[in-house]
This record gives structure tokens, sequence and C-alpha cells, in this order.
């Protein structure tokens, strides 16, 4: 009677044309650990803003705050000034 397959483990990795397969798995399963973990982040950062629009608050303009917090001080000034010149250029004051 044949015996059923299982999958079985990859072998052990090994060095193959100069590359270390065990130094490269550890390099991918530390990303995936990483990728999970930004995952996780992302849904705790989107139930703040759930809790913020829930709350009365423009989660849109939030984001726009945040852009900006991130800016230095000269960045910000700058966009903020041609933001104001473009606007009287077209007549929006």
């Amino acid at each position: 009677m044949p015996q059923p397959q299982t999958a079985s483990k990859p072998s052990k990795p090994s060095t193959y044309q100069g590359i270390a397969g065990d130094v490269l798995i550890q390099y991918f399963e530390r990303i995936e650990r990483l990728e999970e973990e930004k995952t996780g982040i992302a849904e705790d950062v989107k139930a703040v803003f759930l809790d913020a629009k829930s709350n009365g608050f423009d989660v849109k303009i939030m984001r726009e705050i945040l852009k900006m917090r991130k800016m230095e001080k000269a960045a910000l000034e700058e966009q903020e000034n041609m933001v104001d010149l473009y606007r009287e250029a077209i007549g929006m004051h």
C-alpha cells in the first residue's frame, strides 16, 4: 500500500553560489514579522481615526495636519506661501 504524501520541510539551506541560504531566510523571516506588525499598526491607526471621527473630528483635515507636522518649518512655510499665492492668482481670497 503506498504511503500518503505529506508536505515536508525544505532541507536546511546552505551556501549556494556564494549565497548563505540560512542568513537569507533570517532576513525573509524578519521582514515577514515586520510586515505583520505593520499591518497591526495600520489597523490601530485606522481605529484611532474612526474614534476621532466618531467624536466629530474631520479625519481628512487631521491627515493633512499630520503631513504638515512631519515637514520642516521652512518647507511648511514655503508650501503655505505657494498655496496662498495660487489661491490669490485664481481669485480665492
